[in-house]
C-alpha cells in the first residue's frame, strides 16, 4: 500500500513539474522572440541616460516609449501568437493595448495575461464557427472577428485588468523590497538553482523576475534580478570542478562544455553533469547565494535581460560603473561552487565506466525533463492527427482549402483536424502541410518536419477526394479484415438472434467495434433480415453507427447443420459478422457477392473442419 501511495505521490510530482514546465516554456516563448528589442532598448538606456556612457538628452526620450509601449505589445502580440497565430498575434497586441494606457508603470505582467488571453478567446471562437461558415465567406468573418474581439478585449484590459494587475505589482513590489532590505535575496538561490536544473527557471525568469527587473530599471536605471538566473558562475565551478577531479572519461568534456556554458550561454550544457550526481546542487546553490551576496554588496545590476546567459551578453548590459561589481560577483560564485563541487566529487569516487553510464543516464534524464520528444513520422497515416493549409496570409485561399476539406473529412468521418495559417506561422507540430506549389518551397523550411503536399487550385480540387480515399481506406491499415482468429468453425445450430450476437461478440473482441454496435445489429435484423442467398447472412449495424466501429473487419461462423435466418426459413451455414468504416464496407460486400456467387466453393466453406483451408479458399476469391 505504502507502494502504491508513494507511486501516486511521484507521478502528481511530475505532472506538476511538467505543468510548471509547460508554462515556463510558454512564457519563454513570449519573452525570447523579443529579446533583441529588450536589448535595443537596454542599450539605449545604458548609454544616454544621465548616468549612461554618453548622457544624450535628445535620444534618452525614446527610453520611456519604449518599456511603457512598445515591449509589452511585443510580449502581447507574442501570447497571442503563441495560442493562435498571426490572428491571435494582432488580436493580442490591440488588447495590450488596454493595460498598457490603464496605468503608468510598464505593463509587462499585464502583457503576459491580455496576449494569451486575446489568442485564446479568438481560437475558441474560430471554433465554434469555423463549421458554420458558408464557403467563401472565411476571409470577412475572420477579420471582422478579430477586429471585434480585439476592440473588447481592450475595453477589458484597460477598465479591469491594468488596473488589477497594477494593484498586484504593488503588492508584490512591497514584498521584493522587503526581501532586499532584510538581506534576504541571497536564499533566492536555493529556489532558483535547482529550478535551473529542472527546467523550471522559465517561469521564475520571465514571469516574475524580467518584469520586476524591468520596472526597476524605469526607476533606477539597473536591476540585480537580472543577475539572478543569468549567473554562469554556478556551473562554470561545478564543471571546473570536474575537469580537475571528474573521471578520466569526464574530464575531457568538461573543458569544452565549461567553454560553450560560459561564453555561448547555453546553460543546460552542464545540467547532466549536475543530474548525475544530484548532491552537486549545493555546489549550485552555494555558488548562486555568494554571487548575488557580491553583487547585493557592490549595489551592481544591468538594464536588461542577458540572453543567452554568455558572459559577453551580461557585461553588454552592465550600465556604467557596475563592471567590477559583477565581474567579483561572477568570480566568486565560480569559486565557492568549484571548492563545494570538488569536496562532493572527492567523496563520491565512481570508476571512470560508472561515471560515463551516469552523464549518458544524465543526459535522458534531460530529456525527459525537457518534455523532448522525437519527432512523429508523419508519412504513417495513423500518426496524421493534424493537416494545413497554408497561404501568404492564412485567410484567403487557405481558409477556403480548409473548410473544404474539413467538411469532406466530416462526412467520412475521419477525424483529423484541419487549420489554415500564414505560411510563415505554420505550427511546429503540424503532420501534414498543403500549401500552393509556388509556395510549397518556403512551407517546407518553416515546418521541416511534416508532409508537404502541393496543390495548384483550391477550389475544386481532386487532393481533396485523395485524401478522404487516404485516411478512409488506411488510416487502420495494422488492423487486418480478416484473421485466422475471425473464423470459428463447426457450431452447433443455434438461434439467428444468438448467431448475430455471437458474431457481435467476436468482432468485439477483436477490438472492431464498441458494445453498443451489437445492439444495432440486433435492431438491423428486426427490420430485415441480412440473409442474402446461396446459404449466407451478412449481419451488420443499422442506421448512422460509424462511431461505434473502431476498425474495419469481418467474422466468420460456421454452422454445419445450417440455422433458420431467412425470412421464408432459409437457412444460412455461414454467418459473416461485418463492420466498415467510411465507405469500405461496399469493397467488403462486393466481395462477399462475389463468394456466394460461386455455389460450389460456397458448400466447400460449409463443411471444411481446418481453419487455413477455410481461410484459403475464402481468400481466394
Amino acid at each position: 500500500m505504502n507502494n502504491l501511495s508513494n507511486s501516486s505521490t511521484d507521478d502528481t510530482n511530475t505532472t506538476f513539474r511538467e505543468r510548471i514546465q509547460e508554462f515556463g516554456r510558454f512564457l519563454s516563448g513570449m519573452v525570447m522572440p523579443n529579446i533583441g528589442a529588450l536589448i535595443a532598448w537596454g542599450l539605449i538606456t545604458s548609454l544616454f541616460i544621465p548616468s549612461g556612457w554618453l548622457p544624450n538628452e535628445f535620444f534618452a526620450k525614446l527610453v520611456d516609449p519604449m518599456i511603457l509601449y512598445l515591449l509589452p505589445i511585443l510580449i502581447g502580440y507574442s501570447g497571442g501568437y503563441l495560442v493562435d497565430g498571426n490572428r491571435g498575434a494582432v488580436t493580442g497586441a490591440i488588447a495590450t493595448m488596454g493595460a498598457i494606457v490603464s496605468t503608468d508603470r510598464p505593463m509587462f505582467m499585464g502583457a503576459m495575461i491580455m496576449g494569451p488571453l486575446a489568442g485564446y478567446t479568438l481560437k475558441k471562437f474560430h471554433q465554434f464557427i469555423k463549421n458554420r461558415i458558408p464557403t467563401g465567406f472565411e476571409m470577412v468573418v475572420n477579420t471582422f472577428s478579430s477586429g471585434i474581439i480585439g476592440m473588447l478585449l481592450l475595453l477589458i484590459g484597460y477598465t479591469f485588468i491594468g488596473p488589477l494587475v497594477d494593484n498586484l505589482s504593488n503588492i508584490l513590489k512591497s514584498g521584493v523590497e522587503f526581501i532586499v532590505n532584510t538581506g534576504l535575496l541571497p536564499l533566492t538561490s536555493i529556489i532558483i538553482e535547482p529550478a535551473k536544473i529542472l527546467f523550471l527557471n522559465n517561469a521564475i525568469n520571465h514571469g516574475v523576475l524580467a518584469p520586476l527587473g524591468l520596472e526597476q530599471v524605469k526607476e533606477v536605471g539597473k536591476s540585480l534580478f537580472f543577475l539572478l538566473e543569468a549567473n554562469p558562475g554556478p556551473g562554470l565551478g561545478i564543471l571546473m570542478a570536474y575537469t580537475f577531479f571528474g573521471s578520466k572519461t569526464i574530464r575531457k568534456t568538461a573543458p569544452g562544455v565549461a567553454l560553450i556554458h560560459f561564453f555561448g550561454g547555453i546553460h543546460e550544457v552542464y545540467f547532466p553533469y549536475v543530474l548525475m550526481n544530484p548532491k552537486l546542487i549545493l555546489a549550485a546553490i552555494a555558488g548562486g547565494a555568494s554571487g548575488v551576496f557580491t553583487f547585493n554588496i557592490f549595489n551592481v545590476g544591468l538594464v536588461a535581460t542577458p540572453a543567452p546567459g554568455s558572459i559577453f551578453a551580461i557585461l553588454a548590459m552592465t550600465p556604467k560603473g557596475n563592471f567590477t561589481g559583477i565581474i567579483l560577483g561572477v568570480i566568486i560564485s565560480t569559486i565557492v561552487s568549484f571548492f563545494v563541487a570538488s569536496i562532493l566529487l572527492k567523496v563520491k569516487g565512481n570508476s571512470d565506466s560508472d561515471e560515463e553510464d551516469s552523464l549518458e543516464a544524465a543526459r535522458k534524464t534531460m530529456l525527459q525533463l525537457k518534455g523532448k520528444n522525437s519527432y512523429k513520422n508523419a508519412m504513417d497515416n495513423n500518426n496524421v492527427k493534424k493537416i494545413i493549409f497554408a497561404c501568404d496570409a492564412g485567410m484567403g485561399s487557405s481558409a477556403l482549402g480548409a473548410s473544404t476539406l474539413r467538411n469532406k473529412f466530416k462526412k467520412a468521418n475521419i477525424n483529423i483536424e484541419v487549420e489554415n495559417f500564414a505560411i510563415n506561422e505554420i505550427p511546429g507540430d503540424s503532420d501534414l502541410v498543403i500549401s500552393h506549389e509556388k509556395l510549397t518551397p518556403r512551407a517546407k523550411s518553416n515546418c521541416p518536419n511534416a508532409e508537404h503536399l502541393s496543390i495548384k487550385n483550391f477550389i475544386g480540387s481532386p487532393l481533396y477526394d485523395q485524401l478522404v480515399e487516404r485516411f478512409s481506406n488506411s488510416s487502420h491499415k495494422d488492423t487486418p479484415i480478416l484473421k485466422n482468429e475471425n473464423i470459428v468453425l463447426a457450431q452447433n445450430s443455434i438461434t439467428k438472434e444468438e448467431s448475430v450476437k455471437m458474431a457481435g461478440k467476436l468482432l468485439l473482441d477483436n477490438n472492431y467495434i464498441e458494445e453498443e454496435y451489437i445492439d444495432s445489429m440486433l435492431q438491423r435484423e428486426k427490420v430485415t433480415t441480412t440473409y442474402i442467398g446461396n446459404g449466407i447472412a451478412i449481419p451488420h449495424g443499422l442506421g448512422k453507427v460509424q462511431d461505434l466501429i473502431n476498425n474495419s473487419g469481418i467474422v466468420i461462423l460456421q454452422f454445419p447443420d445450417g440455422i433458420i435466418f431467412g425470412d421464408e426459413g432459409e437457412k444460412a451455414y455461414l454467418v459473416i459478422g461485418i463492420a466498415a468504416k467510411g465507405n469500405e464496407h461496399i469493397d467488403i460486400l462486393t466481395k462477399i457477392a462475389l463468394i456466394a456467387e460461386d455455389k460450389e466453393k460456397v458448400e466447400k466453406l460449409f463443411k471444411i473442419k481446418e481453419t487455413e483451408e477455410f481461410l484459403k479458399i475464402f481468400s481466394s476469391k
